[in-house]
């Protein structure tokens, strides 16, 4: 007879925020405003249409495969996986959603610290004076020890990450309810205060050489140019906003609900996660950083800033802008309160499905497992912090965080709607339903979801693959370094491969299917 999990959500408030707190990241004010500024409006018509046929029904698939592979005492993917489709192969298909938390988290943890490290200096001033946006970008590499040596290391930086990371295990360490669910509990609301403290900021900015706070919001909302929508790229940033935004294929969402009991709602709950999730990056997302920099700077030069990177808008112009504003300084430092609260609600759900995959799968205690996640991780995090200037973040963040989120993505997709079956499937996310989901969405999460997310990774192969893979165009200088990010990758799924097949063999009434959780309760 199958063991049973103590931890556990004990609120469904609880369950929500934390639900949510893992989609709500820096991707909510760095990312999407970095990727809608160069499209305008346009970009918001992809990515209402992505977020009703890709985004919400992945959700609702993700919920479900959770909460049935957790009715089987399983926390992660490899043994989710086994229960839709009991073959050898589906266990090893399964990795994907440990591998890739786990590896995004390598480096999304250190770019985290950054958020503290900021609101440290923009609390003393240390930036102060810094009035442009090349002074800014020089500040920004400074912090980073970024010199052009053989490394990249600040103590200062370093000091920072040491207190984030540790935050990150503690919290994680402590499970479920005593440590994920009581910090989102917190932690959120606390977030959307400050966004909303920050927006009302950003809306009563006066005009700046005639620019107003209505021209910034026009850049989000106002299509000027319908033709962009004929252009794959704009679809294909929105699509790839979306499934970031939702932390969708990157299997937290799997181990978080199973933690559900068999029949505890999971439509209703899903929809108001993505609901809060959406709330924050459409809302007070869009309401900050772009309208801010288009009334300061203008919309012209607030697209090449966005074009800089992620995080130019974030780190560069609006330190700028507060240096401009009355209350600059407060301001300023609540952004960067926001941003890092906005990184751990994300960051301490990355490296529980591993925890979870140990507990379970290899039989590990709780404090095994945190020891040795902890270490492992924080040795992989090392070659990231002296060799950013290289590219690893970059080669991490193309395999681990798009190409590896979207072939995750269309194995579920494809697995659940077609292999485990749509009838099943649907049933299974029926199960004590507090909102009966509209019979559309049983042919969108059959047809649409799964051939959408398929043609996506055949075009991937097809437009980038390959040129990725051989490294062109890549400095020779910096390529064993990206091999080095390769290495750090195939370490990882190879460790979880063994794992996954010393399971098997050791234990394996584990992944049995011969007994079903309600044969179990009989018993």
């Amino acid at each position: 007879m199958l063991k049973r999990r103590a931890d556990g959500w004990a609120t469904r408030f609880g369950l929500i925020m934390a639900m949510a707190g893992n989609a709500v990241g820096l991707g909510n004010f760095l990312r999407f405003p970095g990727k809608a500024a160069p499209f305008g409006g346009a970009f918001m018509v992809p990515y209402f249409i992505a977020l009703a046929l890709v985004g919400i029904p992945l959700m609702w698939m993700e919920w479900t495969i959770g909460r049935h592979g957790g009715s089987y005492d399983h926390g992660s993917a490899p043994g989710m996986f086994h229960r839709l489709w009991p073959n050898r192969i589906s266990k090893y298909l399964g990795i994907f959603g440990v591998l890739l938390p786990a590896m995004v988290g390598v480096y999304y943890v250190y770019i985290e610290s950054w958020s503290l490290g900021y609101a440290w200096q923009t609390a003393t001033g240390a930036y102060w004076g810094q009035t442009s946006n090349e002074e800014m970008g020089e500040v920004f590499t400074n912090y980073l020890g970024i010199d052009g040596g053989f490394f990249s290391f600040s103590p200062q930086a370093y000091i920072f990450f040491l207190i984030t990371f540790a935050v990150n295990i503690f919290v994680f360490s402590r499970g479920i309810e005593r440590g994920i669910e009581i910090v989102a509990r917190y932690c959120m609301p606390t977030l959307l205060v400050l966004g909303g403290i920050l927006a009302v900021r950003v809306l009563t900015l006066p005009p700046v050489e005639g620019r107003t706070i209505s021209d910034g919001l026009a850049q989000i909302w106002r299509i000027d140019d319908w033709t962009v929508l004929l252009k794959s790229d704009v679809w294909i940033a929105a699509s790839g906003q979306i499934f970031f935004t939702l932390s969708v294929g990157l299997g937290m969402i799997h181990t978080y609900a199973s933690y559900l009991k068999k029949k505890e709602d999971i439509t209703l709950s899903g929809l108001a996660s993505c609901g809060t999730n959406e709330f924050v990056e459409v809302i007070l997302g869009s309401t900050i950083a772009i309208p801010a920099a288009v009334v300061f700077f203008g919309v012209t030069q607030t697209q090449i800033i966005a074009e800089q990177g992620t995080f130019a808008l974030g780190f560069f112009a609006l330190p700028v802008i507060f240096q401009q504003m009355p209350g600059g300084q407060f301001f300023g430092t609540l952004w960067f309160v926001l941003l890092f609260l906005a990184g751990l609600t994300s960051s301490m759900a990355m490296f529980t499905p591993l925890l979870v995959f140990l507990e379970d799968e290899l039989q590990l205690t709780r404090r095994q497992g945190v020891f040795c996640v902890g270490v492992g991780i924080f040795v992989l995090m090392q070659p990231i912090i002296l060799f950013m200037h290289h590219g690893l973040v970059d080669e991490l963040d193309y395999w681990m965080g798009e190409f590896g989120l979207v072939l995750f993505v269309a194995i579920e997709t494809v697995l659940f709607a077609w292999i485990y079956g749509m009838d099943k499937g649907w049933k299974e996310m029926h199960l004590g339903a507090e909102l009966q989901v509209p019979r559309i969405f049983y042919y969108i999460m059959k047809y649409v979801t799964p051939v959408f997310t398929v043609s996506l990774v055949v075009w991937w192969f097809y437009d980038s693959f390959i040129d990725q893979v051989f490294m062109r165009g890549v400095d020779p200088a910096s390529q064993p370094y990206l091999w080095l990010a390769r290495l750090m990758m195939l370490g990882m799924a190879a460790f979880l491969i063994f794992g996954v097949w010393y399971a098997w063999k050791t234990h394996p009434k584990f992944f049995d299917s011969a007994d079903t959780p309600e044969e179990e309760e009989v018993l």
